[in-house]
């Protein structure tokens, strides 16, 4: 193409861009009553800049091609900031290498956009191969941090195994999102750890985190569950024991792993913790999200538990790069009470569903525990049965 139908291709690919930013993105209709899911994803791909993936230098690039493409827009830490809500999005670029970005919303539904640059995050000592899942919690001592999955090749594995990798929480802190400064990884008992988070307040003057401790990379092995443990420091921080307060079951949506989400939040009843859960099937791994509850004052005292996924994979969120797969890692409370739930699907893209922290007290409350099997469960489930049918004789 000649420069004149170069600058008319840019222009299109402009425009484009701008009618997907400011799409508006209306809640569906239906659903379970707890949350509602909103038609379009808030993050994909295509809401990465342009000038990301594309060089619109004429003379580097006359046929307009992508330079550096992304694949993905997903697994977005989730914070309120000077009014509006950013995530710290995972982005995903060809090359498989992930590294985080800011895109911001004001009403936190629609109208997501990246800043200028990605996150420029500093390396430790030993460098990362990939950064990414990073939670994002604004602590009392003034502070926003990001706790993530730091991934290394495993120094172990033979030559001709390039897939074996060793993961632990690296940890990093800004006052702005815009530069951030990286502190040492997170040294635990375990082997590896993934899906590490930190409580947003001090416990006993200490820094406290949400921990899984793994054998492996991929299989948590005789690890697995939720952990906590405390920290003296954050600059070194040392967990020198973790105590499991939600452990893996059999025949349940956590039997093969499970992991904390996002920070969980403070409400008059106790502690909301969002987690997911992973069970096996014929085809292949499945991830859905879970609530539960922990007491205000201890927090390895679980107080609710209510049975079941909170929320599943559904229609296009069950097609992606890694399918059937949903996972939270940010979630935004605002004052009014209202909630925004970040989750990814099929390690592809971004959504929101929307509720209020009243709803999930509701749900954590009145939603009976998993009895754990099949018996229990029919009459778990004839008992509501036999209530509703009474009811609804009475209104005959």
């Amino acid at each position: 193409m000649n420069r004149k139908q170069f600058k008319r291709a840019v222009a299109a690919l402009r425009y484009r861009h701008e009618t997907l930013i400011l799409r508006r993105n209306p809640p569906l209709a239906g659903g379970n009553g707890v949350f509602r899911r909103h038609k379009y994803p808030v993050l994909t791909a295509e809401h990465t800049p342009l000038f990301w993936r594309y060089d619109f230098d004429f003379e580097r690039n006359p046929h307009l091609m992508e330079r550096l493409g992304v694949n993905a827009a997903f697994n977005s830490g989730a914070v309120e900031f000077d009014g509006r809500i950013a995530l710290v999005a995972r982005v995903e670029g060809a090359d498989r290498k992930s590294f985080f970005a800011v895109a911001e919303s004001p009403n936190g539904i629609d109208r997501f956009r990246f800043r200028d640059y990605p996150i420029t995050m500093p390396e430790t000592d030993d460098p990362d191969v990939n950064v990414y899942d990073m939670r994002v919690t604004r602590h009392e001592d003034g502070w926003i941090y990001g706790v993530f999955c730091t991934e290394r090749r495993d120094p172990k594995a033979s030559p001709g195994d390039q897939s074996s990798a060793v993961a632990q929480a690296g940890i990093a802190r800004t006052r702005d999102l815009e530069r951030w400064e990286r502190l040492d990884d997170l040294k635990s008992p375990s082997p590896q750890q993934r899906n590490v988070v930190l409580h947003p307040e001090f416990v006993g003057g200490k820094y406290a985190f949400y921990t899984r401790p793994m054998d492996e990379f991929i299989s948590t092995g005789s690890g697995g569950g939720i952990g906590f443990g405390l920290s003296d420091s954050i600059e070194h921080a040392v967990i020198r024991e973790e105590t499991i307060i939600d452990p893996k079951l059999y025949h349940t949506v956590n039997e093969v792993k499970n992991g904390q989400g996002p920070a969980p939040i403070k409400t008059s009843e106790g502690w909301l913790h969002l987690a997911h859960g992973v069970r096996n099937t014929a085809a292949g791994l499945r991830y859905v999200l879970y609530l539960l509850m922990t007491d205000l004052n201890d927090l390895t005292k679980v107080i609710r538990r209510p049975g079941g996924y909170f929320l599943a994979p559904e229609g296009e969120e069950r097609v992606g790069d890694v399918s059937n797969v949903v996972f939270s890692n940010g979630w935004v409370a605002k004052a009014d009470g209202r909630v925004f739930i970040y989750y990814g699907s099929s390690d592809t893209r971004t959504h929101v569903a929307t509720t209020t922290v009243e709803k999930l007290l509701d749900y954590c409350r009145n939603t009976p525990p998993d009895p754990l099997r099949s018996a229990a469960c029919v009459s778990q489930r004839n008992e509501m049965i036999r209530r509703n049918l009474e009811i609804l004789k009475k209104k005959r």
